[in-house]
């Protein structure tokens, strides 16, 4: 890669894991709905500009509602009720090893011995943190967390159908199609009148991460990073990622002074080390045909 798009990679990683933080300052404010739904008109305002991309409006709601609002509402949930910004940016990024199980049901695509170890090692990480939970978070808002990255592997998978279309385009019209539905949720949930008096008592504070989440982390930082899935192999990309939960997690103990115990972070290092292995590994191949 070029170091300039180095430079771009570890810096979507860092916007990425910087948003925990701006989504937990901005939930001080406003409720999981409505803030997921404000992120995501945010990032759709180039639709008034641009067409929708030419994929069929089913595909097009099947990836929002799994890529974008399954996965951000139910992480917004998350830490909503509790569950740490470090935590929730390592239990997100489990999603690789969902993908490679999920492609392999879906595609045929069998794992490497390599990444089958990398799953073995990431699900033990996972089933660490799940020893601590109960402690300072319920089991429910955990529970409604790992949705996020079950959504965000379904969502990885749907969107090889939209291939051709242009990623600018396409994950504009994708925030549109998520924005509309949460709105209608945010009133159903909230009630009209919360919701207004949250818009109008808006902060300074609170508008400035809304800002951060939709504009730059989920518009502006999702297209750099498919630019660069367009011009590299995702070998190549994707361990970037990696980056994530540190910047996350990092972050979050400086902003809250969040803290991890020694069986919680070991299952932390566990699982980035599992999806280390999995994404460093070497593609899977599909399963053979049977005649």
């Amino acid at each position: 890669m070029k170091p300039a798009d180095i430079l771009i990679a570890v810096l979507v990683a860092v916007i990425w894991g910087l948003a925990f933080v701006a989504s937990r300052i901005a939930l001080d404010e406003f409720s999981p709905e409505l803030m997921t739904a404000l992120r995501f008109t945010i990032a759709a305002v180039p639709c008034l500009f641009i067409p929708k991309p030419k994929i069929a409006w089913s595909l097009l709601i099947a990836i929002s509602f799994t890529l974008f609002l399954g996965q951000f509402l139910s992480q917004a949930y998350g830490i909503a009720h509790g569950v740490p910004v470090g935590l929730t940016s390592v239990v997100v990024q489990s999603q690789a090893l969902f993908t490679i199980g999920f492609a392999a049901i879906a595609f045929g695509e069998r794992p490497t011995p390599v990444q089958t170890l990398g799953i073995v090692v990431a699900a033990v990480g996972l089933l660490m943190i799940c020893g601590t939970v109960g402690y300072d978070f319920s089991v429910g808002a955990f529970a409604v967390l790992m949705i996020a990255p079950i959504c965000f592997a379904v969502g990885n998978l749907l969107l090889r159908g939209a291939r051709g279309a242009p990623m600018f385009d396409l994950f504009a019209w994708l925030c549109l199609t998520a924005a509309v539905p949460l709105f209608a949720l945010a009133l159903v949930v909230n009630g009209p009148a919360p919701t207004f008096q949250s818009l109008i008592h808006m902060s300074p504070a609170g508008l400035g991460c809304l800002l951060a989440i939709g504009a730059i982390s989920t518009s502006i930082a999702y297209w750099l990073w498919g630019r660069l899935l367009r011009d590299y192999p995702a070998a190549q990309v994707v361990p970037f990622a990696l980056l994530v939960p540190f910047v996350g997690s990092a972050a979050s103990s400086i902003v809250f002074g969040e803290k991890f115990g020694p069986l919680r972070l070991a299952g932390m290092l566990t699982v980035i080390g599992g999806i280390a292995v999995m994404v460093l590994a070497r593609r899977p191949q599909p399963l053979p045909k049977t005649v």
